[in-house]
């Protein structure tokens, strides 16, 4: 990370200054926001967490909880989830706390109780250089409101606030057209006082009964599977040996998953409960943790579990429901949904924190961008459409996930294939983006085949010029809402008179001056940076074009952090099947997906795009 670009401060430099307007800010919720966001789970702090890039913006925070979640529900957290993270800096906490999921095995009922059939990898070699792992969801929110407390936009949530009603002005010249009741609450339940708060935009991220989708006239769709499951986080003495491996089981007397916690000692069990041998307990409605612990004991046979303490335990039924759209309108929209108060699935598969936060992100930015006024208003009509296609591929998914978990002894093998087969999904990379504004068509995808237009940024080692860092060429881009050029440069020297780069660097300095505010530092919304075919020992900075080693700052300060050469050991044009002898650029949409690969002279193509989603001046 880099930091002192306005000086030189002692003290936590991840610590930024506040922004002028925050002591501007009355005390108390406000009259008027630019975004309102509804809810302080993973999604609405995940969409916090980016506007807070924007510090200029007024974004609040509301949540009808007394205050913050200190325990339970998710925990699993895909590989594309801590790429994210890395992007806000959070990564490296992240995985220094969490249970790292290397294997899973799977067990099948045996002559004499359950038996293990099979061992994989939970993670394909060379997915993601970030492991799949097991953060308690509290311990998550927590990373990002402390995130939010050190940002220059200082923003925190405000508790006990329910949204009651919601109106939108259809005026297009309304300021705030979004007018939205709030009341005040207790433990849930109403004080009799009611605040109001008008905004630009407002986003619901307020769970499966989702106020502010009702609001909008929108509701889930779907059915309820006729199955319900035991969620159990405890510790536990156990004779079964594979207790801190992630582990499916199938017995004769139901399913089990078992989670490993984080902690070393802490372990998950979603417990499958039976109609039939745990009926009376479910329409009575009587569960308990202890019921819970024997239905586990039930299906480990020969195996025992003596749980020691309980953390966490709840019951849920499955069901698979989705949105039409996630958002009020098709052609201005003033008001979004996102994470649960428009997708509702089962937790076995562990995606729904991790979509929910995803869908959080490509909201973000696009509205930061907007409301800064560097990005086409008409580029926040793609996150509907880019959501919920991806939201129904995963009901999609989780409806036959949750079938094969549950099913009988003959499905047991084909659950095992399953499972390795849709490993990428549940890593959270196999998201395809369709064309769109933001998506071009892959005319010139045989440049770089390993960065396929649509799909996100698969990063790779590399060495950074300046100061010889080994490191991942995608940890150099931060959640800044800015876009990213990545040029991969041709054969020659960089100087040379044949240089594709060297045009490149000729021709850049007209688009970014084009489409950056005149207060903005070079890069705030076109980043540019290269990976040189050279070797890092073979050139110095001073070989580089100006644009690869721009001025920022009050003090006009050089940036040395644009410029990488190939890691000796895995070079990044094979890794990636960048073409070698004419390169291209990587253009990169804030949210770390490629929405672009063109040659490195294909400059018409280049700013025709750029054109089409950012405001020109």
């Amino acid at each position: 990370m880099q930091f002192y670009l306005d000086g030189y401060r002692p003290g936590d430099p991840f610590v930024q200054q506040p922004h002028p307007s925050v002591a501007e800010r009355p005390a108390g919720l406000p009259e008027t926001a630019d975004v309102l966001v509804v809810g302080s789970g993973p999604a609405g702090l995940v969409l916090a967490a980016q506007l807070a890039q924007f510090p200029q913006l007024r974004t609040v925070v509301v949540d009808r909880r007394d205050g913050p979640l200190e325990v339970g529900q998710a925990d699993g957290v895909a590989c594309r989830t801590v790429e994210m993270f890395e992007a806000f800096g959070l990564a490296d906490r992240l995985v220094h706390e969490g249970y790292r999921v290397n294997e899973v095995t799977f067990w099948r009922p045996g002559t004499d109780g359950i038996e293990r059939t099979g061992r994989i990898d939970d993670v394909e070699e060379g997915l993601s250089e970030m492991p799949h792992v097991i953060v308690n969801q509290a311990r998550m929110l927590s990373y990002l409101r402390e995130y939010l407390s050190r940002s220059a936009a200082r923003t925190e949530p405000f508790y006990g606030l329910h949204l009651t009603d919601l109106k939108v002005d259809p005026d297009p010249a309304a300021e705030h057209p979004v007018t939205v009741t709030l009341q005040h609450v207790e433990g849930f339940e109403p004080t009799g006082e009611t605040s109001t708060i008008r905004a630009r935009y407002v986003v619901g991220c307020d769970g499966s009964r989702s106020a502010t989708r009702q609001a909008i006239g929108l509701e889930l769709r779907g059915e309820a599977a006729d199955k319900s499951w035991g969620v159990l986080d405890v510790l536990a003495v156990t004779d079964f040996p594979d207790i801190r491996l992630k582990a499916a089981i199938h017995s004769d007397h139901g399913s089990i998953l078992i989670i490993p916690r984080e902690g070393g000692y802490l372990v998950r069990l979603y417990i499958e409960l039976d109609n039939d041998r745990d009926g009376e307990m479910l329409r009575s409605r009587t569960v308990t943790a202890e019921k819970l612990e024997a239905v586990a004991n039930r299906i480990l046979h020969p195996y025992t579990l003596d749980v020691k303490h309980v953390g966490w335990w709840t019951v849920y039924e499955i069901g698979q429901r989705l949105c039409d759209r996630f958002d009020d309108n098709p052609v201005s929209p003033r008001v979004f949904i996102a994470g649960d108060a428009c997708h509702t699935h089962s937790a076995k598969a562990g995606q729904g924190m991790n979509v929910s936060m995803a869908d959080a992100w490509n909201l973000g930015w696009k509205l930061g961008t907007v409301l800064r006024g560097t990005s086409r208003p008409e580029i926040l009509r793609t996150y509907s459409d880019e959501r919920q296609a991806l939201a129904r591929r995963l009901i999609e998914f989780d409806r036959e996930f949750t079938t094969l978990f549950s099913g009988h002894d003959e499905d047991s093998a084909r659950f095992q294939h399953y499972f390795r087969e849709q490993g990428r999904f549940t890593a959270g990379v196999a998201v395809h983006y369709g064309a769109s504004a933001l998506t071009a068509s892959p005319e010139q995808q045989g440049l770089a085949t390993g960065f396929p237009v649509g799909m996100r940024f698969h990063s790779a080692p590399v060495i950074r010029l300046a100061d010889a860092k080994p490191m991942h060429l995608g940890h150099a881009a931060r959640a800044d809402g800015a876009w990213r050029l990545y040029a991969f440069a041709d054969p020659a020297h960089p100087t040379a008179a044949d240089s594709r780069l060297r045009a490149l660097g000729e021709f850049l300095p007209s688009l970014l001056d084009r489409f950056t505010p005149v207060d903005g530092d070079p890069d705030s919304v076109l980043d540019v940076r290269a990976v040189l075919q050279q070797g890092h020992r073979e050139l110095t900075v001073a070989d580089l074009p100006p644009v690869l080693v721009p001025r920022k700052g009050p003090f006009g300060l050089v940036d040395y952090e644009k410029t990488f050469c190939p890691a000796p050991a895995a070079d990044i044009f094979d890794l990636r099947g960048v073409d070698r002898e004419q390169g291209c650029v990587v253009v990169v949409r804030p949210d770390q997906y490629v929405a672009d690969v063109v040659a490195l002279d294909a400059f018409d193509r280049l700013a025709e795009f750029l054109a089409g989603v950012l405001v020109g001046r």
